[in-house]
């Protein structure tokens, strides 16, 4: 196998973890949604965790891609 496609492959491999990472976003914001809808006054509180929780999730996609970028072109 040539380098090249061995790197393609590799960078393929290493952003497969993207889709777990929009089943993870889709899935704090419709709790948010689904929290907000049952308790309006509970928003506030809530929020700050939906926040936290979205950056813990995007910084995964940030990782995998980085990772993928260093194997296409490091």
């Amino acid at each position: 196998m040539e380098v090249e496609a061995a790197k393609l492959i590799g960078a393929g491999l290493a952003v497969v973890g993207l889709g777990g990472v929009g089943a993870g976003i889709g899935n704090i914001f419709a709790s948010m949604i689904a929290s907000g809808a049952r308790n309006p006054g509970a928003i506030p509180r809530v929020q700050l965790f939906m926040w936290i929780g979205f950056a813990l999730v995007e910084a995964v996609a940030l990782y995998a891609l980085l990772i993928s970028f260093l194997i296409l072109f490091g």
